[in-house]
């Protein structure tokens, strides 16, 4: 007798996790590893957000928040809306989550049914197409390219949804891309997603003050798609707090009672402290963080710069987040070194194991042409993975 449930047997692990625990398994061997596979940030938490954490846990902050997280910290989040996306939403739309992958699973739960189809334009997180496989849903690829910079257009939209459709699910900045969908590209989107109204919108904005071209638009500040919008953030990007888990999702009001009861359910209110720090982060002017981008961008110039000279890539300037996502077709049905390069997941083990470099192969992203490399990294250990890449590639070009 089986068991494991078929919803298990479903899933695959998260490719970038299996990237990051090799490398981590090749560096305790005593291999020389750059990793360049987790999208965290390589900053520590600001003082005064840790600071905050520490005036909770002496105010003793230890007791359960309500499910959908503090008061305090839905009406911050709400400000957060308002001043930096011209968005309004009152506390009662505004779940708190335990990270935004909580966040994004609480619509899921909330919106569709076993067999319900989702969108999903490729590339897209690895994560995604999990998610929808964990509620009983079907994820309809809607496939990009380095020619189209990796976004779908409206008229590919309307083309794809259908009478079983039921959300679509991107996010903007794009993980893995690097790239956004700019005010004209979304209000077309808008425009035609509002002619459906049994679809739902999750918008996952995580990465939206790491642009280093303009202010990130959400989908959410077209009137017509507001009431089937949810919009996804959290604190872990922006403010380097990834350990913290702290997401949230915002949401009409109909959405919104639907997450809370199921986070309600699951794990009911996210960690207290770090609630009461969140609070702080958001009420900062975003203008105090902003060396973290500049270091971003620093970093992001140095790269680009390096990996254009690395032969058989194929490679677009990343507008925002921190991660590249070059195209390496060129070396897919090669045998290198005696490795059958079948797809970008075994030219990421080739790196992997030859160049002693950790990135992310293209396939559970959608995208298997492509592989993902974070530039969250020293400029130090950037510079020389670029060299070892480009070194232990000489020979086949």
């Amino acid at each position: 007798m089986d068991k494991l449930s078929d919803r298990v047997k479903r899933l695959g692990y998260s490719q970038t996790f299996v990237m990051s625990n090799k490398a981590r398994e090749m560096k305790a061997a005593g291999i020389d590893v750059i990793s360049l596979t987790l999208g965290e940030p390589d900053f520590d938490v600001p003082d005064n957000i840790k600071q905050s954490a520490f005036d909770a846990i002496n105010q003793n902050y230890s007791h359960y928040s309500p499910v959908p997280g503090f008061l305090e910290l839905r009406e911050a989040v709400a400000n957060k809306l308002k001043r930096d996306n011209n968005l309004d939403y009152k506390p009662a739309q505004i779940c708190v989550s335990n990270g935004a992958k909580q966040a994004i699973l609480n619509v899921l739960a909330s919106v569709i049914n076993d067999g319900d189809e989702v969108l999903l334009p490729a590339p897209y997180w690895v994560s995604y197409d999990e998610m929808v496989k964990m509620m009983g849903g079907n994820s309809v690829m809607l496939p990009t390219s380095y020619v189209t910079d990796f976004k779908i257009t409206a008229e590919q939209l309307e083309e794809a949804i259908t009478d079983k459709t039921k959300a679509i699910l991107f996010s903007s900045p794009c993980n893995p891309s690097g790239g956004y969908y700019t005010y004209d590209e979304l209000k077309s989107m808008a425009k035609v997603i509002a002619k459906y109204p049994h679809v739902t919108i999750i918008s996952d904005e995580i990465y939206e003050y790491i642009n280093y071209e303009t202010k990130t638009t959400s989908i959410a500040q077209f009137p017509e798609v507001y009431e089937q919008t949810a919009v996804i953030n959290g604190m872990s990007k922006a403010f380097a707090m990834t350990g913290w888990r702290i997401g949230y999702s915002a949401c009409p009001e109909w959405l919104a009672k639907a997450c809370e009861k199921i986070q309600g359910q699951m794990t009911s209110g996210a960690n207290t402290v770090a609630q009461r720090a969140s609070i702080t982060a958001l009420q900062t002017d975003p203008s105090e963080y902003k060396y973290m981008i500049d270091a971003f961008q620093k970093r992001r110039d140095l790269v680009y710069d390096l990996m254009k000279e690395i032969p058989g890539f194929k490679v677009l300037l990343p507008k925002a987040a921190f991660y590249f996502f070059p195209d390496i077709s060129h070396y897919i049905g090669k045998t290198l070194n005696g490795t059958e390069i079948k797809d970008s997941d075994d030219f990421a083990m080739f790196l992997l194991e030859k160049a002693h470099v950790g990135c992310v192969g293209g396939v559970s992203f959608g995208s298997p042409e492509c592989i993902r490399f974070s530039y969250a990294a020293s400029e130090e250990d950037l510079r020389e993975a670029m060299k070892r890449i480009k070194d232990v590639l000489a020979p086949f070009n």
